[in-house]
């Protein structure tokens, strides 16, 4: 009975994770046709696409992935530098802290004579 059990909920296990790890088909149209407004360098196109999908550009644009890279990339990869400079304020910049104090290498002894 507990091997039962336990495959039973094995088997329902897995049946969930699948479930969830695919994209929905609408929403992957949508975020295919923005791919594709990444592969021209037409404003306009692209402005239409994004109003017709209601797409947050915040939301979207730091996680969508082109053929593998980044929109940003794709865009640029492919010539779209228009929509490339459009989407630039929405990409997550890299942020690294340096503690200026610590980062001198000369040594800190001060010499006296007396």
């Amino acid at each position: 009975m507990k091997k039962v059990m336990t495959l039973t909920a094995l088997i329902l296990t897995s049946l969930t994770f699948n479930a969830s790890a695919a994209m929905e088909p609408k929403l992957e149209q949508k975020l295919i046709e923005i791919c594709k407004t990444g592969l021209t360098d037409n404003l306009y196109r692209f402005n239409r696409t994004m109003m017709k999908n209601k797409i947050n550009k915040r939301r979207i644009f730091p996680r969508l992935v082109c053929n593998g890279e980044s929109f940003h990339e794709f865009a640029i990869s492919n010539g779209s530098n228009h929509v490339a400079k459009k989407i630039a304020p929405f990409i997550q910049g890299t942020t690294s802290i340096t503690d200026l104090a610590m980062n001198n290498t000369r040594s800190k002894v001060l010499p006296v004579n007396f």
